[in-house]
């Protein structure tokens, strides 16, 4: 039975996370495998997304999935034989990470038969929705931002300003071209808070020159449900897919109060090789039992590659220990 609205600590009922794209930059691994039950050391990406929606308050979890990934929305369900299997051997540890997923959040699956973009994608998560709610999360499980935290910051903002709360990290000048870019203006009522901007534009991965900040927009969304209504109203573009982006352009237009919060926190990309394995480098540094011994073997990599010298190691720990 779904919760009243009220009942939810930052009024946001269901998150929605969009799990229904190939993997394809991770081909071979995803040929089986998809893409979001990659694991970060030993959790795969779809759990801590899960574990975030849940620490928001949210009670369900909107998975968009493809015809052919189900594995996705398994690793919410119980494995009973598993799990009778660990408990005999006394495998206590390992029995509770294997019941944690299904005891974070309601799993519902919302099946997107082809793949026609992250608005489409978002907009069929509508038949879902119940009649209390009036604003939707959106997480991109490709995104991990740390520390999590940032969605409650959001509801926060979105209480104070009303409309759709995304959020921002700064980038590089040279990676601007790379991103969807902000033009921002100061948010009234912000006070100093120089986190919080008013949205007045969005540009999709413009030249340098032509970008209005260095503003970009992450894997994290508080939409009002007007998003709905304005992507039934958008047209499709290359390739015949709705993008988000779009709807939400067109709120600004019509006068919609749009803001970010700007997160000054690491942001993760799982969707590429290139950012997913300093994810696990990241959460295995700081795992209590692997954390050790990987620092011993990054180091020993290191020298190896000629990245450090073992006398550069050496200096660098007598001075911290002096």
């Amino acid at each position: 039975m779904s919760l009243p609205i009220d009942e939810h600590v930052n009024a946001v009922k269901t998150v929605v996370v969009p799990a229904a794209g190939m993997g394809t930059r991770f081909l071979p691994a995803t040929k089986t495998v998809p893409k979001e039950l990659l694991p970060v050391v030993d959790t795969p990406g779809i759990e801590l997304i899960a574990e975030e929606a849940a620490e928001l308050g949210a009670t369900r979890l909107a998975i968009i999935t493809a015809p052919n990934k189900a594995g996705v929305l398994a690793h919410f369900e119980r494995f009973t034989e598993l799990e009778n299997t660990l408990e005999e051997r006394g495998k206590t540890e390992q029995l509770g990470k294997i019941r944690r997923a299904a005891g974070l959040i309601e799993a519902v699956p919302v099946t997107q038969e082809r793949p026609l973009g992250l608005g489409h994608a978002v907009g069929l998560a509508e038949s879902i929705l119940d009649d209390d709610e009036d604003v939707v999360a959106v997480m991109l499980p490709d995104d991990l931002v740390l520390p999590t935290g940032v969605m409650e910051r959001m509801a926060q903002v979105r209480a104070n300003f009303g409309g759709s709360v995304l959020c921002a990290v700064e980038v590089a000048d040279e990676d601007v071209s790379n991103y969807g870019i902000f033009k921002v203006e100061d948010a009234e009522g912000a006070g100093e808070d120089p986190d919080i901007k008013r949205i007045t534009g969005m540009v999709e991965k413009p030249a340098f020159e032509d970008a209005p900040s260095n503003l970009a927009a992450t894997g994290r969304y508080l939409l009002d449900r007007d998003i709905f209504d304005a992507l039934r109203r958008i047209t499709p573009g290359s390739g015949g897919e709705l993008q988000l982006t779009d709807a939400i352009a067109l709120l600004i237009d019509e006068g919609h109060p749009v803001h970010i919060v700007v997160h000054r926190g690491k942001r993760h990309d799982l969707g590429n090789p290139g950012g997913y394995i300093p994810a696990c480098v990241d959460f295995g540094l700081s795992h209590p039992k692997y954390g050790p011994q990987l620092k011993r073997a990054l180091t020993q990599i290191m020298i190896e590659h000629g990245v450090f010298a073992e006398q550069d190691i050496t200096d660098v720990a007598q001075g911290a220990s002096g």
